[in-house]
């Protein structure tokens, strides 16, 4: 059978090697945050607040809307794609799943078109943008589809196809959305925009898939469609659930905005608005620290499988210390930065943004020891007690929402949002402390740093400089092995560069 499927191989569906793949990822992946920072500081200084507000939340509703139309089911895709390969059943794999995405893409359309109103309430909190559903319903295609070929690119290792295909979608979008909000328009452009960016790519990637369809193995004996679906859906509905969760998770505040802001439907939506721009900055710290956990994963998990536990702690720490000091340190620097961020690029008009910026810097910084955290539980493969933690900081999030949302307003409902995040975290390493886990003291300090930022830059920058001084100077926050381990890379990074200097004074 490796003969066949060897004499079958194609350049077109050869995967791309893990060391391109890294090198190709981090340079596209930097591009892209660029090109979205900076779509994104334009949206905020060319729309209004109330504007802002229902953009942000039609796009939270088309990510939450995606993985449940589908039941998530193409993220079987990394796990099942190559099974099928094997057995010369891909092509079978990918008619099936087309099919039923097809059909729940439809299903999933057809129910907001035809209850735009109560879908208008639901989201925005009234039904006055029953158009604007309408937009969201034909969006939702073209975002099913880009997820689609995305997890199937994924899956196939084509790291090098994927990277420009989502390069291609950023650059489209923010080149039509900025064209839709220089002109006047309102957030239903917007999200047109975002669909025709996410549909060109799919489009692309149907070409692609056309022209390599020949180079599939052929058929090999089907199995019942009670048996794919059998191997398919157990899989799919846990990423399905972990994908609900923490979207939820991530929404909730503004939801509750929405719906209990003793406001009314469109100061709420103003209100969103005014969070939104707060959120611009801090979402950056989290994509960073989201990025370093799914680096760090393979090599924690390869020193979980030698049997190597004490050393995943080792590592885990070191890790945990040195991303939440560093991401608490940026968020000092936004801070002093943010005066000029918000009075002249945002031309003043987001003073509520601005008010809450220290503590949404606070939870986000918090949400991304989370990503860094759950490795351990990635590790253990007990990976639904990470939904579980998610479960119970969404309740707290809206509890407490109830709670101070009417009484305080907007910072009411990003004080929640921090208690639900610092919830959150507390149960992930409480759960990893029960899987043989243990934080040590630099650990603990590294994670109570983040408040800090709420009493003002000058005392967050004296203070954190205190506790670098306090970490080189004793052995008390950093162990010496740990400075003597980050001595080490150092010396290997600049030994690394001083290897390259003659090749690019050559090239020169």
């Amino acid at each position: 059978m490796s003969t066949i499927r060897d004499a079958q191989a194609s350049k077109s569906l050869k995967a791309d090697t893990l060391a391109d793949s890294v090198i190709i990822l981090l340079a596209l992946t930097a591009v892209q945050r660029v090109v979205g920072f900076g779509r994104a500081m334009l949206f905020c200084r060319w729309m209004d607040a109330q504007t802002l507000g229902q953009w942000d939340m039609a796009f939270s509703f088309l990510l939450l809307a995606a993985p449940l139309s589908v039941l998530s089911l193409s993220s079987s895709f990394r796990r099942y794609v190559e099974y099928y390969r094997e057995r010369l059943q891909l092509r079978m794999l990918l008619r099936r799943t087309a099919a039923f995405y097809c059909l729940a893409a439809a299903l999933s359309a057809s129910v907001l078109w035809s209850g735009r109103g109560w879908v208008s309430q639901l989201v925005f909190g009234s039904p006055e943008h029953a158009r604007l559903v309408a937009v969201l319903a034909v969006g939702l295609l073209a975002v099913l589809g880009y997820h689609f070929f995305i997890d199937l690119l994924t899956s196939l290792r084509k790291v090098r196809l994927i990277s420009s295909l989502q390069l291609l979608q950023s650059v489209t979008f923010a080149v039509l959305g900025i064209a839709f909000v220089a002109g006047g328009g309102n957030a239903a452009g917007v999200v047109a925009a975002y669909a025709l960016a996410s549909g060109l790519v799919a489009a692309v990637a149907i070409v692609w898939l056309l022209r390599s369809w020949p180079d599939l193995p052929q058929q090999g004996a089907p199995p019942s469609q009670r048996d794919l679906w059998a191997k398919l859906m157990p899989f799919a509905a846990g990423v399905w659930m972990t994908s609900i969760l923490g979207n939820l998770f991530e929404v909730a505040d503004r939801y509750m905005i929405v719906h209990f802001s003793p406001v009314g439907s469109e100061e709420a939506l103003a209100l969103v608005g005014q969070y939104h721009s707060s959120r611009l900055v801090p979402l950056l710290l989290v994509s960073v620290a989201a990025m370093l956990g799914t680096v760090i994963t393979p090599h924690l998990s390869h020193d979980w499988e030698q049997g190597r536990r004490r050393q995943v702690c080792k590592r885990l720490n070191l890790y945990m210390k040195l991303a939440c000091y560093a991401m608490s340190l940026a968020a000092v620097v936004v801070l002093f930065a943010a005066p000029l961020v918000f009075g002249v690029a945002f031309e003043g008009k987001f003073p509520g943004g601005l008010a809450v910026l220290p503590w949404t810097l606070t939870y986000c910084i918090w949400f991304g020891m989370i990503a860094i955290a759950q490795n351990y539980l990635w590790c253990a493969e007990k990976t639904r007690l990470a939904s579980v933690a998610l479960l119970v900081g969404l309740a707290a999030n809206v509890g407490l929402n109830l709670l101070l949302l009417p009484r305080l307003g907007l910072l009411g409902a990003v004080m929640a949002t921090t208690a639900a995040n610092m919830v959150a975290l507390a149960l992930v390493l409480a759960f990893n402390y029960r899987l043989g886990f243990r934080i040590d003291r630099g650990t603990w300090v590294a994670l109570a740093l983040p408040p800090l930022v709420v009493l003002g830059p000058w005392t967050a920058l004296v203070l954190l400089v205190a506790v670098a001084f306090e970490a080189i100077l004793r052995d008390r926050l950093l162990s010496t092995e740990e400075k003597q381990h980050l001595a080490d890379g150092l010396l290997a990074y600049r030994q690394r560069l001083r290897s390259l200097r003659p090749g690019l004074d050559s090239a020169g």
